[in-house]
């Protein structure tokens, strides 16, 4: 499997590409990581340096890609993070690009906007814009809980709800919605949910609750989800191993006592997912 990633990167911690790219790796995928900034570490610490990258760069660089000739073995163009309004036009132009060159091909877009704790934290065009014009052409997208509320106009909180506002989504392009920190009023204490839900039926999801924040965990969510998903056409399958991968990814960070993620120490989580919680489906 190949993956076009185009994603932001930072030389110290892991989010964007420096979080999604070594996971994929580790469970066999060959990553094609396009930077759409460069900074020496993410915008949390209030503080860094490095360049963004201008969208004419970035597509240069990807049609430098394409001239490779390698277009037509690339499985799936990742997208996360947009810092500028111009990359999404980049973007949707290299998927169907891509997808012209091998009709394959599948568009999995993480629509990041900020989460229910802080709002929105990009810049205040980037919603309507990931809502109007990149979100229609996705095919696996993986919002969160709080930005799947702003692309159909909804506030989802229970199963229900949920999934309404899931199947709304669906029906304006994305076959396969991830929803990822979905916290429901009824849900055990201390815990937390995942739901995904495709043409074949959706499933959700518990773990234990982290009581940490973690930058970069939803990149590898979302690299995660994708390979799975579009290396077994299981949606359920790829809920159950990305929850775990995940999970212990985020408890030996949380044990570490480190800010940033423990990516490379977590890796056998990523390889080998134990596999420890269930999966219920819910329709």
């Amino acid at each position: 499997m190949k993956v076009l990633s185009i994603q932001s990167a930072v030389a110290y911690g892991h989010v964007g590409n420096s979080a999604a790219v070594f996971p994929l790796q580790r469970i066999g995928v060959e990553v094609l990581p396009v930077y759409t900034v460069n900074f020496s570490n993410h915008t949390g610490y209030g503080a860094w340096r490095g360049p963004l990258i201008s969208p004419a760069d970035v597509a240069d660089v990807i049609t430098g890609i394409e001239e490779r000739g390698v277009f037509g073995d690339i499985d799936v163009v990742l997208s996360g993070y947009q810092g500028g309004e111009g990359i999404a036009d980049v973007i949707i132009d290299t998927v169907a690009r891509v997808k012209k060159a091998n009709p394959d091909a599948v568009y999995a877009c993480d629509p990041v906007m900020g989460n229910a704790k802080s709002g929105c934290f990009v810049a205040p065009a980037i919603p309507e814009l990931l809502r109007e014009r990149v979100v229609p052409v996705a095919d696996i997208i993986t919002p969160n809980q709080f930005e799947l509320g702003f692309l159909t106009g909804t506030d989802p909180g229970s199963i229900a709800s949920t999934l309404e506002s899931a199947d709304l989504v669906r029906a304006r392009g994305p076959r396969t919605v991830l929803v990822t920190s979905v916290e429901r009023p009824d849900r055990e204490p201390d815990t937390i949910e995942m739901m995904v839900v495709d043409d074949s039926g959706a499933w959700i999801v518990q773990t234990p609750l982290i009581p940490m924040k973690a930058n970069g965990s939803g990149d590898v969510t979302a690299a995660l989800f994708t390979a799975h998903f579009r290396r077994t056409g299981d949606a359920a399958d790829a809920l159950a191993r990305t929850a775990s991968s995940v999970f212990d990814l985020l408890s030996n960070t949380y044990e570490s006592g480190s800010r940033e993620l423990r990516l490379v120490e977590s890796q056998e989580a990523y390889a080998n997912p134990r596999l420890q919680f269930s999966v219920r489906q819910l329709r």
